[in-house]
Formats: structure tokens, C-alpha cells, sequence
């Protein structure tokens, strides 16, 4: 549902390049009918100058802030996203962790810039609202913040790693996304894994 997202996964290599184009074109367009749907269902509350259509806009602190923040909880919530979907252990938590850092930049990031994180549901607010303050950070930080851990984690771990962009799926199911899936749930990596652990085992300071 995130453009900043499907262009990370593009620069680790697990996206077809005409892939990423549609759902990119359909994250803007679920954006903009998303809330025009909701304004249509709801009325006058989205309407209301309190909420204007949920419009995302710097805080009280100005442009650098939001900025600065939109950056970072991209950064945070694309780092654990790899971390957590790529672990054996810990990736039936990943919709969990993401849901919980979202919950969480609700309390405490939106007043900064009214939290965004995602170019598409910035862009379908504006279009309704006729409102266009500062669309350039909402635009611009979640993509250059999830690219920079995309980056960062393919520095540390390498792009091998990222064993696929979706997070839980049947072994029987079709994937676009160039999956590894199999790698990591199958016979093979559990060999390598143990092979890993009794290597680790087998040295003095291990």
C-alpha cells in the first residue's frame, strides 16, 4: 500500500521494474478513492476543518521537523520490516512490529508532521483538500528514508538476505516478487543453519 515500500524492494532487487510501476500507480490511485469513498460514506465530519480530509501538513515546528521525522519513522518501520519478515525466528511478528511502530507514530510523530510515512495517502488527502503545504517532505523523506535502510541492510546482510517482499504465503502460491521462500523455510537452509550454529559451537570463544 506504500510506494516508499514497493521502491525499496525495487532497489534490493525483489520487484520487476514494470511490477513496481503498477502498484505504484495503484497505491495513489487506492489513495485517492480511498478517502473520496470515505468523504462520500461519512460527510461533513471529513469535510470538517478539523480534519480536512485527514491532510497531512508540518507541525507547529516547521518543515525541517516534519522532515526529519518523516524520515526517521520511515527508516525505523523499513528496518524492522526487513529484519523481522528475513529472520526465521521472528517473521510471523512482522505485521504485529509494523502495526504497533504505527500505532505508535500516531500517538507521538503526528503532531510533528501529521504522519504520513506513505507518498499515496498524502497525495489522496491533497487532492481532496486543495491542500498542498509542504507535499514535497511527504513525497520525498519516506522514499529517501526506507531506500536508506533498504541500503543499510543490504550493506550489513547483503541482498541475498531479503528472501522475499511478501511477508506470509503458502509454498503452493504463485509470487511476483523474485521469492526466496522456499530458502528459508525449506531442508536446505535449515542444513546451512545448523551448519552455522555447530561451526559457532566448535570455536573456543564460541
Amino acid at each position: 500500500m506504500n510506494p516508499a515500500v514497493t521502491l525499496s524492494f525495487l532497489s534490493l532487487g525483489k520487484i520487476k521494474v514494470w511490477d513496481a510501476v503498477y502498484y505504484v500507480v495503484a497505491q495513489f490511485a487506492g489513495g485517492l478513492l480511498g478517502v473520496g469513498l470515505s468523504s462520500l460514506l461519512l460527510g461533513a465530519p471529513v469535510r470538517h476543518s478539523a480534519v480536512n480530509y485527514v491532510v497531512t501538513i508540518p507541525g507547529a515546528s516547521g518543515a525541517p521537523t516534519a522532515f526529519a521525522a518523516e524520515f526517521l519513522i520511515s527508516f525505523l518501520m523499513m528496518t524492522t520490516v526487513l529484519m523481522a519478515s528475513n529472520s526465521w525466528r521472528f517473521r510471523w511478528l512482522t505485521p504485529f512490529l509494523a502495526g504497533t511502530l504505527v500505532s505508535a507514530f500516531i500517538a507521538f510523530e503526528a503532531p510533528l508532521s501529521g504522519m504520513s510515512m506513505n507518498p499515496a495517502r498524502t497525495f489522496g488527502s491533497a487532492i481532496w483538500a486543495h491542500e498542498w503545504t509542504g507535499v514535497w517532505i511527504y513525497f520525498l523523506a519516506p522514499v529517501a528514508g526506507m531506500l536508506t535502510a533498504a541500503l543499510a541492510y543490504r550493506a550489513r546482510w547483503g541482498a541475498h538476505r531479503v528472501f522475499c517482499a511478501k511477508i506470509l504465503h503458502g509454498e503452493r502460491q504463485r509470487c511476483i516478487f523474485r521469492c526466496k521462500e522456499r530458502l528459508l523455510r525449506g531442508p536446505a537452509f535449515q542444513k546451512t543453519r545448523l551448519r552455522f550454529l555447530e561451526r559457532g559451537r566448535s570455536r573456543p570463544d564460541g
